[in-house]
């Protein structure tokens, strides 16, 4: 393919968030890409094979317009538009961008971030009950509280309740000191931190007191009937098939609920079927119940927790087809010539042996 140039202006207020510190994006799309990129005088030139250059100004032209939007851009946006440029679908960045869904406490806008996560907010909208299903960092528990704080400022509910199951990830930490609140606070800890950031302490506070939100574990929800409340059921992979149904069996009219959840890490004793895992063969038919799959590509902490989802995706993946392999090897070894080797047969050419 013949090399090509091209040039893009950008904005000199622009350009310190565009390039990043020392130049550390432009760096990732000259490497991911593999153009030359020039800048100097408030110009991009770009020098490569014209399709990498087409990818790399696409690239850059979304990159200055979420700038343009007051967006501090970060190594996840470039990362993501560098991921959807080989799908030809960049410009979908900014359309997601649009999707305002509230303000933190300081001030700061809580947006969808990615494709899946645009899809996992709007079935939230449309959906009475919401799965929301992904590994760690795809935001699935911080955007369900966004989106339920929204709903409770918008008078659309009277209420937020939260609630998670109270299980040890993998401890036994014994007897807690302190009453039954401090207690089960340890495994609320994530829903306290995530309300704060947006609502804040004193907002948190004041709700809580009045009865409006409400912090507890799962198995206080037994016996209530939830109505004209935005639910969130968090780390529903620790669940039991009873609780599930339990849990869902508490909604009533004028609720949204929203479930979350990591098949990938399940802290239920060995044995123990996931209330999740059951949900979604029973449930994955009725209209009125959406389920969201998050994946590697909407994580949006910290680059390397992506690149630690994706390494351990492909080691379970490899781990499976070897266990599918060996359970055929298995299966083989107990067939001769294509006849299934019976008990019986097994235990004549035992006596054959004896008298021998």
């Amino acid at each position: 393919m013949s090399l090509m140039e091209t040039i893009i202006d950008v904005p000199a207020e622009h350009e310190k968030n565009v390039f990043g510190q020392f130049d550390a994006y432009v760096k990732m799309i000259e490497k991911t890409l593999n153009v030359t990129v020039i800048v100097r005088n408030g110009e991009i030139k770009l020098i490569g094979e014209n399709d990498n250059v087409t990818k790399a100004k696409s690239v850059f032209v979304q990159l200055i317009e979420l700038s343009r939007r007051g967006n501090t851009i970060t190594e996840q946006n470039v990362n993501y538009a560098l991921s959807l440029c080989f799908e030809n679908r960049e410009s979908a960045i900014v359309e997601i961008d649009q999707d305002l869904i509230c303000h933190t406490i300081s001030g700061k806008p809580i947006k969808p971030k990615t494709l899946g996560q645009k899809s996992y907010v709007d079935l939230i909208r449309k959906k009475m009950i919401t799965f929301g299903i992904g590994p760690a960092g795809t935001g699935k528990t911080y955007l369900a509280m966004a989106m339920a704080i929204t709903a409770f400022k918008n008078d659309d509910v009277s209420r937020i309740i939260l609630t998670r199951p109270a299980i040890e990830a993998g401890e036994k930490l014994g007897f807690l000191p302190g009453d039954l609140q401090s207690k089960v606070d340890p495994y609320l800890r994530p829903l306290y931190d995530a309300l704060y950031q947006i609502m804040g302490a004193e907002g948190y506070l004041k709700n809580t007191e009045k009865g409006l939100i409400e912090v507890a574990p799962l198995a206080y929800m037994r016996g209530r009937t939830l109505e004209n409340a935005f639910i969130i059921l968090d780390e529903a992979q620790n669940t039991t098939p009873a609780q599930m149904k339990m849990f869902l069996t508490r909604i009533g009219f004028g609720s949204k609920v929203v479930i979350t959840g990591d098949l990938s890490q399940k802290d239920l004793p060995v044995g123990t079927q996931s209330g999740l895992d059951t949900a979604i063969k029973v449930l994955s038919k009725i209209e009125d119940i959406g389920f969201s799959y998050l994946t590697g590509q909407d994580v949006v902490r910290h680059p390397l927790v992506q690149k630690i989802v994706m390494a351990y995706e492909a080691y379970e993946s490899k781990v499976s087809k070897a266990d599918v392999k060996e359970s055929r090897l298995k299966f083989q070894r107990k067939h001769v010539n294509g006849t299934k080797v019976t008990n019986y047969q097994r235990n004549s050419d035992k006596s054959n042996r004896r008298k021998r």
